[in-house]
């Protein structure tokens, strides 16, 4: 089984790279220094509990999901539901697209 610290950096830096955001970026988010985000993620410090409450919500996550060897089924369901929306926002854009260019022409 990975060490939990190798766990944290990996999650960390998946969920980051999921966000399109830089360590500075999260550190920002996250009120801790970049430097600091950089450190864990080379697996050299072990952050605080509170400081894992601030990271997770920085990466729009729960703090357990910085833990994960594999997706929650919560997880897998908050992602679908994401994905679900986005389809429809942009079927229903296609659609106004076009009823919008039917009534032009």
């Amino acid at each position: 089984m990975a060490e939990i610290r190798e766990i944290l950096a990996q999650n960390m830096k998946i969920h980051r790279q999921k966000l399109r955001l830089t360590q500075p970026e999260l550190a920002e988010r996250a009120n801790i220094s970049s430097n600091f985000i950089g450190i864990i993620e080379q697996k050299r410090k072990f952050p605080s509990p509170e400081m894992l409450e601030r990271i997770a919500a920085a990466l729009e996550i729960e703090t357990f999901e910085l833990f994960a060897t594999s997706a929650s089924p919560q997880a897998e369901l908050k992602k679908l539901h994401k994905e679900i929306l986005a389809d429809l926002d942009r079927a229903i854009s296609e659609a106004v697209g076009k009823a919008i260019k039917q009534q032009i022409n």
